[in-house]
């Protein structure tokens, strides 16, 4: 298929995996504008070769498919609905895919208030971090209607090598992602804990790393973040406030569910801490960090 024959695209968040998602779409051959609310990261993407646009309503005007991958539910709305919003010149029939994480009754109130304007909504939540969203290997959790997985998929193709199609109305995927950031929030704290609880015994990690790697107790959670422990390199793939949001979402959702999920609920309060030592906005595997500070335990690259 020519480019001109695919339907343009609106990328709205330009961060490390929205960057990532636009250029795996502008490989595909897709026309593509980048907005962000880093001016800078938008006149990246323009020197790549994609286009740019100031607002959201500049970006969504002529596009098909708008992708949005911003952090938030509040984010989400602001670009949907609020001040210069996709909602002001998004084409009817057009497909929405929303990429943040939130909770599923949200989704569903989105999806049901854009679906009101006469275009499509797809909750589509994503996994897979920076390096597969730039070689279009994410992970894709989707939920909605027929119409909006129609009219997404050649966007969704590009940008995925795992798609679920999990329902046909928004919030299912919302809800898939819960359970996965559930896991994923417990692992990077159970991971960090044993880390630094190992270089409190004086074991040289880089070799306890070697062993668990190899054994029952690894998980893909352990072996992704130790090594930025290994490393002392805290750059943010991925922040420590992503999971105290995840992770609260978490409480919310079970708290009017009446579940208990005190395991979530305890590695949200070592992520709580975390960010409250200052280190919020560096990379998840900081929680190492806050258990050797708080036990006297040197970690590399940590002052001694």
């Amino acid at each position: 298929m020519s480019s001109s024959a695919k339907p343009r695209v609106a990328v709205i968040g330009l961060g490390s995996m929205g960057f990532g998602m636009a250029t795996s779409l502008r490989r595909a051959g897709f026309s593509v504008t980048g907005c962000d609310v880093s001016a800078d990261t938008v006149s990246r993407f323009v020197s790549e070769g994609g286009q740019g646009a100031q607002t959201p309503a500049e970006a969504a005007r002529d596009a098909e498919i708008v992708v949005s991958v911003v952090v938030n539910a509040a984010q989400t709305e602001t670009i949907l609905f609020g001040k210069d919003s996709v909602a002001e010149t998004l084409a009817k029939g057009a497909v929405f895919i929303s990429s943040a994480t939130m909770d599923p009754d949200i989704a569903r109130r989105l999806a049901k208030q854009l679906e009101g304007t006469g275009r499509h909504y797809l909750d589509a939540p994503i996994s897979g971090g920076a390096q597969r969203a730039a070689q279009g290997e994410l992970t894709v959790l989707a939920s909605g209607s027929l119409a909006a997985f129609a009219k997404a998929r050649p966007a969704l193709d590009a940008m995925a090598a795992k798609l679920y199609e999990l329902g046909d109305a928004a919030g299912q995927g919302a809800a898939f992602k819960m359970i996965n950031q559930l896991l994923a929030g417990v692992h990077i704290a159970a991971a960090s804990e044993a880390i630094a609880f190992a270089a409190k015994q004086g074991l040289d990690i880089r070799k306890v790393y070697e062993v668990i790697t190899a054994s029952a107790g690894n998980s893909w959670m352990f072996e992704n973040r130790m090594p930025h422990v290994l490393d002392g390199d805290y750059t943010p793939r991925s922040a420590v406030e992503i999971f105290v949001k995840d992770l609260g979402i978490i409480q919310d959702m079970a708290r009017n569910a009446k579940f208990p999920v005190p395991v979530s609920a305890a590695a949200l309060q070592m992520f709580l801490m975390t960010a409250a030592s200052g280190m919020g906005r560096d990379d998840d595997a900081s929680v190492a960090r806050m258990y050797a500070r708080v036990t006297g335990t040197h970690l590399p690259g940590e002052p001694k």
